[in-house]
């Protein structure tokens, strides 16, 4: 009689399974009783470290005070690891030095803000002194953390005490010493240099005075002891550790919400790219550090290898960093963002929505700083080099090139990551975000946000698509701001921009359509047709939110009246009206324009003049006139 092998049932594959990591988990934390970490226990251990970080990330935004108190080093941080965890679940990774390596590539790579660059150079260095050692022991990983300390220092062009530098520092004498004195037993080795690493912190408002009118410790140095403490619980149990609540966060008198300094108005943007050297070449980090400090520049922190330089500063004009940057090698992942706005979001601790767009909306500055509206930049290339629109190349730069260069600039939607980045950052000091985002019929602006939304909790990121653009997307973001402003709640504003879009229109009037077939948005047997004629299209948005033609004008002659007089002639005058008119590189239109709406329509609330963007501007050209149209109601609390 034959026998059958009984088949494990699948749960009793899983017991197995989990039995197995639980003796592997026990391995390592006998392994680390004695005096080895293998690649595998490293990977475990930064895994967990990491997980306290990102778990912690909105208490460390909120005692974020210097050197700007813009609320967003947990979110930084956050990021920065979120890029090294992915790198750590690779499995083939097998030993200590390859594990350091891809974590340094990593952070690098995806490091954001002041104190996630800073970090990135302190695995850098590390990495370099561990090279590919097969496992660590207890004198191996004090020197490397101290090469990493060193790196972390030398990569600030003006390094501060009391800062996420100073509890680095601490935790790398406390591992030299004890190495010194002969302790091989890495569970004590590593509990004392953490100690250290607390009592450091501890004392990071002694060292810096705003830090101390705060009530707070600094907020980078309280993410690396929440990386330590998440690693150290792995070491002591052999397995990752549930986040557990911020320790030491706040000075002992147990202030709940800090007493923020306000924005000083040193710099406006931080500002951050990567350099990547061209082949056989390599990024000299010395010229480039005099470079920039030849720029109006703070906070410059530059980290990296020779072949790959991530550039931290915060500057007031992008720009001009960039440019310099580009002198050493290829510029890419440009990001710049306003610490102005981002300072005053975290000031507003009573506004629950928090709302944003994207640069393809023409909005009046007044409003955007007034209201806290934060925007995303569309991605602009031209001849080979990319640049964020406004911020790194503003909107008279983008006309003068769109008139000269031989090859059209394009305009390409901000990636996920630009959106992630900001929802992230106003996830933490607002309970909801609401996006009102350039039509979906017009771009795919939207689901890219949309791919960035769906990344956050359920329910806490909503995009509207406001079926516009350019002065029509610009005035429903306006409202939306009003209404987070007076205290709507999300749905209420979804409400009531739902109802106003249908109350919403753009017109635009093209002087020369020969931009628009440039860029393959007109048919190229309409230009010498509408030259011969002399004839400017008029387009509408429409429900949908694409774009139709409903006329023209003839002639050149009082263009700009012409075409403001066509508008109004489709508006109630008794109508109580909001208007936004944007010029392509034309002021005196605009304002011809302007007076010629104004007159028409005695009920006005209120009329703008703003220069419109690349976003329609790269399609409509130089000289092109745009007219957002709204039948205003208020926000009702």
């Amino acid at each position: 009689m034959s026998r059958h092998r009984r088949v494990p049932s699948a749960a009793a594959r899983q017991r197995l399974h989990s039995g197995l990591k639980s003796l592997q988990g026990w391995a390592v934390a006998a392994n680390l009783a004695e005096q080895q970490l293998s690649g595998y226990g490293l990977r475990r251990a930064l895994a967990a470290g990491i997980a306290r970080v990102i778990a912690e990330r909105d208490q460390i935004n909120r005692i974020n005070v210097f050197p700007v108190p813009d609320g967003d080093t947990g979110t930084n941080l956050a990021f920065t690891l979120s890029a090294v965890l992915a790198a750590l679940r690779v499995p083939r990774l097998a030993n200590a030095g390859e594990v350091l390596q891809r974590v340094a590539a990593e952070a690098v790579d995806g490091a954001r803000g002041n104190s996630g660059a800073i970090l990135a150079q302190f695995f850098q260095g590390v990495s370099e002194h561990l090279g590919s050692r097969q496992r660590l022991t207890p004198k191996l990983l004090a020197h490397a953390v101290g090469a990493g300390a060193e790196s972390a220092r030398e990569a600030l062009a003006e390094p501060r005490e009391g800062t996420i530098l100073s509890v680095i520092s601490a935790f790398a004498s406390s591992l030299k010493a004890q190495s010194g004195q002969g302790i091989q037993n890495f569970r004590s080795h590593f509990a004392q240099a953490l100690a250290v690493a607390r009592d450091a912190l501890r004392r990071t408002p002694d060292q810096l005075a705003v830090l101390r009118a705060a009530g707070v410790v600094d907020a980078g140095g309280q993410g690396f002891v929440d990386l330590l403490e998440g690693i150290g619980d792995y070491i002591e149990r052999g397995r990752r550790a549930e986040p557990s609540p911020l320790t030491g966060a706040l000075a002992e008198d147990g202030v709940d919400t800090p007493a923020l300094p306000e924005f000083d108005d040193q710099h406006r943007y931080c500002s951050e790219c990567m350099i990547s050297a061209d082949a056989g070449q390599a990024v000299d980090r010395a010229q480039l550090k005099a470079a920039l400090l030849g720029l109006s520049i703070s906070s410059l922190v530059i980290a990296g290898t020779r072949e790959k330089v991530r550039v931290h500063g915060h500057v007031d004009a992008p720009a001009q960093l960039f440019e310099v940057a580009a002198r050493f090698g290829r510029v890419t992942s440009q990001k710049a963002d306003d610490m102005r706005a981002q300072t005053q979001s975290a000031h507003s601790l009573r506004q629950q929505v928090a709302i944003l767009t994207d640069s393809g909306a023409d909005i009046p500055l007044e409003a955007l700083e007034r209201l806290n509206l934060h925007l995303v930049p569309v991605r602009i290339s031209i001849g080979g080099s990319d640049y964020l629109d406004r911020v790194s190349l503003s909107t008279a730069e983008f006309y003068r090139a769109l008139r000269s260069s031989p090859v059209p600039p394009r305009t390409s939607q901000p990636p996920p990551g630009d959106f992630r980045r900001l929802f992230e950052f106003l996830l933490s000091h607002h309970q909801q975000v609401i996006d009102v985002s350039l039509a979906r019929a017009l771009s795919g602006t939207l689901q890219s946000a949309e791919t960035a939304a769906s990344r956050e909790p359920a329910g806490r990121v909503q995009i509207f698509d406001s079926c516009n653009g350019s002065a029509g997307q610009g005035l429903l973001a306006i409202w939306a701001a009003e209404a987070a402003q007076a205290g709507l709640s999300a749905a209420a504003i979804i409400a009531g921009l739902t109802r106003l879009r249908t109350q919403t229109q753009l017109w635009a009037a093209v002087r020369d359509i020969s931009y628009g077939v440039r860029g393959g948005r007109a048919p190229k047997l309409a230009l010498p047709l509408t030259r011969l004629l002399r004839f400017a299209p008029i387009v509408r948005s429409n429900p949908r939110g694409k774009l139709s033609l409903v006329g023209g004008l003839w002639g050149r002659a009082r263009f700009a009246e012409r075409f403001a007089r066509t508008v109004v002639r489709h508006l109630d005058p008794d109508r109580r009206w909001r208007v936004i008119v944007g010029h392509c590189d034309c002021a005196e239109d605009a304002e011809l324009a302007r007076a010629t709406v104004q007159a028409a329509l005695p009920n006005l609330d209120t009329i703008w003049v703003v220069e419109a963007g690349a976003g329609i501007g790269a399609h409509a050209g130089p000289g092109s006139l745009v007219i957002g149209v709204q039948d205003y109601l208020p926000p009702q609390p």
